[in-house]
C-alpha cells in the first residue's frame, strides 16, 4: 500500500452523534470512504438508539451506553460478515442514530369537517383539533418501513402521515357512536380515550409510541353553529309571547334615535303598535276578575262600573 493510499484511508475510532437541532428523528452517521476501526468506541446517549446496517440488513441495535466495538459487542454483524480472524480487520457499516426523546406539542386537526349522523340535528359536519406527543420506540421498524436510507429524517417528514392517521381513527370512532353532538362535546375525555386506543396500534406499526393524545375542541361549521345558538337562545327564552314584548320594547329607543328615516319611522310605528297591543292586553281584566268600581260625581258614593245612575242620589253617570 502506497503512502498516499494509506493517508487517504481513514479509520473511525469514535462514533457519536448530537442532534443539530430539534425535530430530527433519525440521522445516518457520515461514513464517506471511511472504515470503522476494530475496538472503536461507540457512545449512545440517553434519548438515543444506534442501529448498525450491513449490506441493507439491520445487524445490531445499541441502547444508551458506551461500547467498544469487538466481536463480543457486535455478534450479529460478526456473524453476517463470517469473519474468521476474530474481528481483526476494519469494517464498513452504515450507522443510524435515532432520537427517542418525546416529540411534544404536535398538532392535528380535521382539514375538512367529518359528517356524522346526529339524532338531534340530523346529518351534521363536525370539526375537531388537538395535540399529541410520541417517541421512537422501535427504530428497526421505523428504518425499514419509513425512513430507509435518508441521511436525515425529520418530524416534519412524518407529520402528514400521523395527522391523517389520527383523523381517520377519529372518524371511525365517532361515526358509529350514535351519540348526540352536544353529549359528545360534553364528554371529551371519554372520546379522547377511545380515539387514542385506536391511534396507538397504528403508530406502533411505524415503530412509534403514542405518549399522549388530547382532543381540545369539537365544533360545528359556522352556519350550523349559528342555528345551534338560535336554538339555545329560544330554549333560554321559553315564553315566546314575553320575548316578543321584550323585543318590541327594546326596539323603540332604536327607532326613536332615527326619526328622519322612513325605515326608522316604520320600525317605530310597528314597534309602537306591538307595544300598545301588549300593554292593552296586559291591562284587560282576566276572566273571573271583579267588576270595575266608580264613584258618583254628585254625591261621591261608590257605584258599580257599568251603572248609568247613582243608586244613592239617582244622578246620571257618564259612560266610558
Amino acid at each position: 500500500m502506497s503512502l498516499i493510499s494509506f493517508i487517504e484511508r481513514q479509520f473511525i475510532d469514535v462514533i457519536q452523534w448530537t442532534e443539530p437541532d430539534t425535530g430530527v428523528l433519525a440521522c445516518r452517521y457520515p461514513m464517506a470512504n471511511m472504515e470503522i476501526q476494530t475496538g472503536a468506541r461507540l457512545t449512545v446517549r440517553e434519548s438515543q438508539i444506534a442501529v448498525f446496517v450491513n449490506e441493507g440488513r439491520v445487524a445490531d441495535v445499541f441502547r444508551p451506553g458506551l461500547y467498544t466495538l469487538t466481536t463480543r459487542t457486535l455478534p450479529l454483524l460478526t456473524d453476517l460478515l463470517n469473519w474468521d480472524k476474530q474481528f481483526q480487520s476494519p469494517f464498513k457499516s452504515d450507522v443510524y442514530f435515532f432520537s427517542t426523546r418525546l416529540q411534544i406539542d404536535q398538532k392535528w386537526g380535521t382539514a375538512t369537517p367529518v359528517t356524522i349522523r346526529d339524532k338531534d340535528f340530523g346529518a351534521v359536519r363536525v370539526r375537531a383539533y388537538g395535540i399529541y406527543s410520541y417517541r421512537v420506540a422501535d427504530p428497526r421498524l421505523l428504518l425499514t418501513n419509513v425512513s430507509a436510507t435518508q441521511e436525515i429524517y425529520r418530524v416534519a417528514d412524518l407529520e402528514g402521515q400521523l395527522r391523517d392517521t389520527i383523523v381517520a381513527r377519529l372518524t371511525e370512532v365517532i361515526g358509529p357512536l350514535a351519540v348526540p353532538f352536544l353529549d359528545m362535546a360534553a364528554n371529551l375525555s371519554d372520546l379522547t380515550q377511545k380515539v387514542s386506543g385506536q391511534v396507538r396500534p397504528a403508530f406502533a406499526t411505524l415503530g412509534l409510541e403514542l405518549a399522549s393524545f388530547v382532543i381540545e375542541n369539537l365544533s360545528l361549521p359556522d352556519e350550523l353553529q349559528k342555528s345551534l345558538d338560535q336554538r339555545i337562545s329560544m330554549n333560554m327564552v321559553g315564553d315566546l309571547g314575553r320575548y316578543t314584548q321584550f323585543s318590541a320594547a327594546e326596539s323603540i329607543p332604536t327607532a326613536a334615535a332615527n326619526p328622519g328615516g322612513a325605515a326608522g319611522a316604520g320600525v317605530g310605528l310597528g314597534a309602537g303598535i306591538v307595544m300598545g297591543q301588549a300593554l292593552a292586553n296586559s291591562a284587560k281584566p282576566g276572566p273571573g276578575a271583579a267588576p270595575e268600581t266608580k264613584f258618583c260625581l254628585e254625591c261621591g258614593k261608590p257605584i258599580p262600573g257599568p251603572a248609568k245612575f247613582c243608586p244613592e242620589c239617582g244622578k246620571p253617570q257618564p259612560q266610558s
